[in-house]
């Protein structure tokens, strides 16, 4: 399993959303699962983005279809990376 680094942020209508049903952070961490990622970890941050998510998923694709999926609302935008355990990359070099 792979892990990915997503950098969010709300759009308006994701403010609105959120402010009237805070818990919806919860089912949209559910409906990630259904698709085949997983949550984690989940930040709220204070700056120029919302929310740090660290997912795992099987692969690239499953990340994709995610992030297409959330994107597709029209209530956040992200920002993602894939992360790389600290060894692997040593073995790597």
């Amino acid at each position: 399993m792979g892990h990915y680094v997503v950098l969010s942020r709300l759009t308006s209508d994701g403010r609105k959303t959120l402010k009237s049903n805070p818990q919806r952070l919860k089912e949209v961490n559910n409906e990630i699962e259904a698709m085949g990622a997983k949550v984690v970890v989940q930040y709220a941050l204070l700056g120029k983005y919302d929310f740090l998510n660290i997912l795992e998923a099987p692969d690239e694709a499953t990340v994709a279809k995610v992030l297409v999926e959330l994107g597709s609302r029209g209530t956040l935008s992200t920002a993602t990376m894939q992360a790389i355990p600290i060894d692997e990359f040593l073995a790597s070099l």
